[in-house]
């Protein structure tokens, strides 16, 4: 249990952060990807690091939070083997095997990293807020329930050789002393019959027999044949049979979640109109799916899940990029009527590049009063208008993911706008008058005068 932990288990918000950086996860040498990140995550608190790796792409993919928490992850979180992280140890807080040139390089990739998930912005949008609190609550769950934890045990080194006592030899000149020769132990007389040997008479030399069933009292090489008797071993005990191995229980976490995906799915797809879009079913699915996964860590299952929620989250990506329903074509489109009649109302593409070139029109409208409106859009791509550079213009330039600029104003980041712009020729009012509107979900939009 951490030091800051309450009896009952759970800690303040405060002591949680002052817990999870005193035992931040380590980045390991093995096993990761990239940098460690979500391999130290899964090692800190013993969960399967492929949860944590999608749960990464996830959330880059809505709201882009997973980049950023993996760049301040690489920076702030040491390897294994390391005193501090890099970012410590650039401030000279201790050494870190990351060298100071590439801890450099990692902070000026972040930068435009944050600039990006702000959208230029300093409140940022709701998708980059959503993701930051979803990450923080889950890392702060995680810690509640498994902070106390250790990391995995490494693996087990090689086992140490028993150290052997040098051998040491006696000199070839040094003399081999002989042992003393055996002593003769006296005969044994028989008690009962007196030997007297008669003078003259000869003596009969066979030794008498000997029919005693204990050893002598000196016998120091076992001679004597009745010791050489020793008890039959013992027969082996029978084995006890092994019991059959117990089959382990399979988790219902990825039955279930897939379960309440379906309903939840089937339900807003039979209500689906309004503000209820493909892209919505997608990404309530894709939470419950989450949220089955991060049960499963805690449980042992739901490793089946991964396999859903992966292409999910690139057809998710898709329908945030694509307009579902409406083909416009895939390929470049470039434009450039030489007449009034020629201009069409809308230059639009799913997939590709739109280009329309309008200098070549003629300086004024056939009537005062006309007004030319133009149209140019994509999903994927970049769209360039170009005016004439008399042309009175009134435009309206957006995209959701790139950088739009127009005439005089630009905007970078998510969600970038410019609305209502109006700008006068270079003659001043008069002239062909023009309404634009450019349009991309993913790629930049720009107007300039030819």
């Amino acid at each position: 249990m951490s030091a800051t932990q309450r009896p009952g288990g759970a800690m303040r918000a405060e002591d949680a952060v002052k817990d999870f950086w005193a035992t931040r996860p380590r980045r390991p040498r093995r096993g990761r990807k990239i940098a460690g990140v979500s391999a130290g995550i899964a090692n800190r608190y013993r969960i399967d690091p492929v949860l944590v790796r999608v749960g990464f792409v996830v959330a880059t993919i809505y709201g882009g939070a997973g980049i950023l928490f993996y760049l301040l992850g690489w920076l702030f979180l040491p390897e294994e083997d390391d005193e501090v992280s890099p970012a410590e140890s650039l401030l000279g807080k201790g050494r870190s095997s990351t060298s100071s040139g590439f801890t450099i390089l990692l902070g000026i990739v972040l930068v435009p990293v944050l600039g990006w998930f702000f959208g230029g912005s300093p409140i940022g949008t709701f998708p980059t807020w959503m993701s930051l609190v979803v990450i923080g609550g889950l890392l702060y769950l995680l810690h509640q329930s498994r902070g106390h934890l250790g990391p995995r045990p490494s693996a087990p080194q090689a086992e140490t050789a028993m150290p052997t006592m040098p051998m040491t030899s006696a000199p070839m000149s040094m003399p081999m002393s002989m042992p003393p020769p055996m002593p003769t132990p006296p005969a044994a007389a028989r008690a009962d019959v007196p030997f007297t040997p008669l003078a003259g008479a000869p003596v009969d030399v066979t030794p008498p027999v000997d029919d005693r069933t204990t050893p002598p009292a000196w016998d120091p090489l076992g001679a004597a044949p009745f010791a050489w008797d020793l008890p039959e071993p013992a027969a082996p005990e029978p084995e006890e049979p092994s019991e059959p191995p117990v089959k382990k229980r399979r988790s219902r976490v990825g039955t279930m979640t897939v379960g309440l995906a379906l309903v939840a799915a089937a339900g807003m797809a039979f209500a689906m109109g309004g503000w209820i879009t493909p892209q919505h079913i997608v990404g309530v699915v894709l939470a419950i799916l989450g949220l089955g996964m991060v049960a499963g860590a805690f449980v042992r299952g739901g490793r089946g899940l991964i396999a859903l929620a992966v292409p999910l989250s690139v057809a998710g990506l898709a329908l945030t990029v694509v307009t579902p329903g409406e083909y416009r074509g895939f390929g470049d489109l470039t434009a450039q009527p030489m007449a009034l009649s020629q201009v069409e109302r809308e230059y639009e593409r799913s997939v590709g590049n739109v280009t329309v070139d309008l200098t070549q029109l003629p300086a004024s409208s056939a009537t005062a009063d006309e007004v030319l409106e133009v149209k140019a859009r994509t999903d994927i791509g970049n769209v360039e208008v170009i005016v004439p550079a008399d042309a009175d213009v009134v435009l309206t330039c957006e995209t959701e993911r790139g950088n739009a600029s127009c005439l005089e104003a630009s905007e970078s980041g998510i969600e970038s706008k410019i609305e209502d712009l109006e700008s006068l020729g270079n003659d001043g009012p008069g002239g062909l008058r023009i309404e634009l509107k450019v349009e991309a979900n993913t790629g930049n939009v720009e107007v300039r005068r030819g």
